[in-house]
């Protein structure tokens, strides 16, 4: 018998055991898997490679096969492009699906929004109701300054540096790792407004907004609260800002929800009242406008400014026209009986 022959004898059932071993393969990789409706959350720890993540993804039951998904990945994965993070599957699913999503990198995300002016308590409370992580160890993590302190070296906590903003965040991260984030996208902005305001300090600018933060939620007025602001320190005036008072005695748990005129002169390093200059922190974390409101005030004459009642505020070149102001709007309130 010739060699071709043999050849053709025994070449034969290998190539056909060959192109069915392929066939299977194929369909394999083409072919849901799992319960109808399953969602399946697989999170990916950093430094973690391919096959590890691929033996996390096995034992969610994701493929029939770990070998056949280990061929898969081989030929076709991008283990470079693998990144650390939650994945969340909704069944059934492919293969060649599951490893489009490892190598494009699309991980699960949670939209959560950190509105303007909140305190490092109450942002704690925000992202644990995003169900990010546990409210005590955002606060942990928040009171520790070390992720501002080659900006701010006076910084003793992150109070004022959780910059408001809406984020997707991956829900594997650790609550220390997310409170960077916040603090990156502070960071990011001081970046970039630095460049046009460079004889500014930070640590002076994020107090001086979180002052205008508290004081009004009108836009327009930012930048004349925050020149009343800058007017006053270069007297030596007292800022004498109410916002400061009710930051002290929250802190103290002492805040009854109405600010009286006994609470003035609330012992604390925070009273405006008692204190010139400017508070010893933060005493919330300002939005955008805030900080820029901070960093460029609008430049006027006026040295008081007093509430409308209407989110919207009445200033004042002189004491005894701005005195004109508070009994008229006192009278206004106590005439609709707002007070």
């Amino acid at each position: 018998m010739s060699w071709k022959r043999k050849l053709l004898i025994n070449g034969v059932p290998l190539l056909l055991c060959l192109m069915g071993a392929l066939g299977l393969l194929v369909w394999d990789w083409n072919t849901p898997y799992g319960k109808e409706g399953n969602t399946v959350t697989v999170v990916i720890p950093k430094g973690t490679g391919a096959g590890r993540a691929i033996d996390l993804l096995n034992d969610q039951d994701l493929f029939r096969s770990r070998v056949s998904f280990k061929l898969l990945f081989t030929l076709f994965g991008k283990e470079r492009n693998l990144k650390a993070g939650t994945y969340d599957f909704t069944c059934p699913v492919t293969p060649l699906e599951v490893l489009d999503r490892l190598n494009k990198g699309r991980l699960m995300l949670t939209k959560v929004t950190i509105p303007e002016g909140l305190t490092i308590e109450e942002t704690a409370r925000v992202l644990a109701a995003a169900h990010l992580g546990s409210e005590e160890r955002f606060i942990t993590a928040a009171k520790n300054p070390a992720l501002i302190a080659d900006l701010d070296s006076d910084a003793k906590d992150l109070e004022g540096y959780l910059y408001p903003e809406t984020y997707l965040v991956d829900k594997g991260l650790s609550e220390k790792a997310i409170v960077g984030i916040l603090v990156k996208s502070l960071r990011e902005w001081w970046r970039s407004a630095h460049v046009d305001a460079p004889e500014s300090r930070l640590r002076d600018t994020v107090i001086l907004a979180s002052l205008v933060e508290k004081e009004t939620c009108d836009s327009r007025e930012r930048g004349l609260i925050a020149g009343v602001f800058y007017n006053r320190l270069k007297i030596g005036m007292a800022l004498q800002t109410d916002p400061t008072i009710i930051y002290a005695e929250r802190k103290r748990g002492l805040y009854g929800g109405r600010l009286l005129k006994e609470d003035l002169s609330f012992p604390s390093p925070y009273n405006t009242y008692l204190n010139a200059g400017l508070p010893p922190g933060p005493i919330c974390s300002p939005g955008r406008a805030s900080l820029d409101a901070a960093l460029h005030p609008t430049s006027s004459e006026y040295f008081y400014f007093v509430s409308r009642g209407d989110g919207t505020h009445a200033f004042s070149k002189t004491l005894r026209e701005h005195n004109r102001w508070v009994s008229k709007y006192r009278w206004e309130e106590k005439r609709e009986g707002r007070r």
